[in-house]
């Protein structure tokens, strides 16, 4: 650690730490399917479906605290921060198995009861390993300039991951079980569940050294009480901004990659849903070297917020652009070379890949950007108050964001509702319809548009720059030295 306060880590920890976040996103995009599950084998219509899920996330909400309370009072022979990620995988690898394998066989009576109890349980799971995400980003490193680059090794995985995955579900195990079936969901959890246990070994691998008090706060335990979240909510303005501009962008976010949407989008209005495969597959490295360049030339130099409100801006021109480009031209032409009826590349086909590159590229730096704030965030606080509170900084963030993002499965399910479809989500076997367009199209392009407009509005009063952040680790140096002496 230097004088200036500032510590920094070895490139190889920030890679594997980042993988905490992609064991917990295989398991968010493995539950963003369970609507089906619900509506096909629990026995419950669309509507209750979207608001069971609903409620599981401002569950998810609730215990977020709590649980963050108990991160902030840990600090043993394991760190503060390895026990729970490894208890979290486990809950997640058991209650996701007992979810898909076991709900099907009860009695029909029994069969939401039991569903939502381990569904709950599961949430808890979730909780114990994502907080540790945002918790442990101030023990890693605190350089302004080094902890950008947690965003790049976060955003190639994810990248790669939400490429990869939709062409596994879309490409292989739809078309080899016959649609959203148990075998499907039971194949698809066998892909999931060791992939997202290695990673966490690895992700705990990266921490280790790291996880010691010497790299908390102001290097002396601080009492924490329920309180301390309120005071913080009240005066911690960058968290304030950074919980309002990141939910507003998760719950776009989560819309545009609903199961749902994406087969309105590929399957329904441009006629075939192994698009959504080809799309991935032709779009992510362009989408990895975009955010690359961002975080290098953009976070790095000038400071997460700018990098933020750049991603923001054109996250707002290119999604605009989508959303007309799918009404002036004919997304039935869209195709690529290997798919069957491939004809030549249509200008539809092409505008839309440079587009939506263009697009991932803004969203990805924008989105890389929210978890290393967050540690700014848990930095700030230090230097406003003496509190060292990453715990309840991290699951204070993610409590306000569930709830908000709580309503994506609600406003996908109700949307589709309001054009007839209460008993059964649209499939792949749906017929074309104009309303079912617009609102694809709404939901896709729309929210996300949105949601970019929400950053903008927060960046205006978020006050941690780049500048600022030297100030503060300057200053948490300062009251470091003092209690030494």
């Amino acid at each position: 650690m230097q004088t200036t306060g500032i510590h920094r880590a070895k490139s190889w920890q920030i890679a594997l730490f980042a993988l905490n976040n992609t064991s917990t996103n295989l398991w968010l995009f493995f539950m963003n399917f369970i609507a089906y599950y619900m509506t096909g084998y629990v026995g419950v219509g669309v509507v209750l479906a979207s608001s069971i899920i609903m409620g599981m996330r401002i569950w998810d909400a609730v215990t977020d605290p709590i649980i963050g309370y108990f991160v902030d009072k840990t600090d043993g022979q394991f760190g503060k921060n390895r026990p729970f990620m490894i208890v979290g995988n486990l809950i997640l690898t058991l209650t996701t198995f007992l979810l898909v394998f076991t709900t099907h066989k009860l009695p029909e009576a029994a069969r939401l009861p039991y569903f939502i109890a381990i569904y709950a349980l599961y949430i808890i799971g979730y909780t114990f390993q994502t907080v540790v995400t945002k918790s442990a980003q101030t023990a890693l490193t605190n350089d302004p300039e080094q902890r950008p680059t947690f965003g790049i090794y976060d955003g190639i995985y994810n990248t790669i991951m939400f490429a990869s995955l939709p062409v596994l579900v879309s490409n292989v195990l739809v078309p080899k079980h016959g649609g959203f079936t148990v075998e499907m969901f039971q194949e698809y959890w066998f892909y999931i569940a060791p992939t997202a246990f290695l990673f966490t070994w690895l992700a705990v691998l990266g921490i280790a050294s790291k996880d010691r008090h010497e790299y908390f706060g102001t290097g002396k335990p601080v009492k924490v009480t329920f309180k301390d979240y309120w005071e913080v909510l009240k005066n911690n303005r960058g968290i304030q901004m950074l919980v309002f501009a990141a939910s507003t962008d998760k719950i776009a976010m989560q819309i545009k990659s609903n199961a749902t949407v994406l087969v309105i989008l590929y399957a329904i209005v441009a006629g075939n849903y192994g698009l959504q495969g080809a799309v991935a597959g032709y779009t992510t490295i362009p989408t990895i070297l975009l955010m690359i360049l961002g975080v290098r030339f953009v976070a790095t130099r000038m400071g997460q917020k700018k990098a933020l409100l750049l991603g923001s801006w054109g996250g707002i021109l290119t999604n605009a652009a989508l959303f007309a480009l799918f009404y002036l031209a004919d997304p039935k032409t869209l195709s690529f070379p290997g798919m069957e009826g491939f004809n030549g590349l249509t200008f539809f086909t092409i505008a839309f890949l440079f587009l939506w590159i263009l697009e991932s590229g803004f969203r990805s730096l924008a989105g890389t950007m929210v978890i290393p704030m967050t540690a700014d965030c848990a930095d700030y606080e230090v230097y406003r108050s003496g509190r060292y509170v990453p715990g309840l900084m991290g699951t204070l963030f993610s409590s306000v964001d569930k709830i908000v993002s709580s309503f994506a499965t609600t406003i996908v399910g109700v949307l589709c509702s309001t054009i007839g479809f209460t008993e059964q989500l649209p499939t792949v076997d749906t017929p074309f319809s104009p309303e079912l367009k617009f609102i694809g199209l709404f939901l896709v392009f729309g929210m996300m548009v949105l949601g970019n407009i929400c950053n903008i509005i927060a960046m205006k009063f978020y006050p941690l720059t780049k500048e600022k952040m030297v100030d503060i680790q300057g200053e948490i140096a300062r009251i470091k030295s003092e209690q030494v002496d």
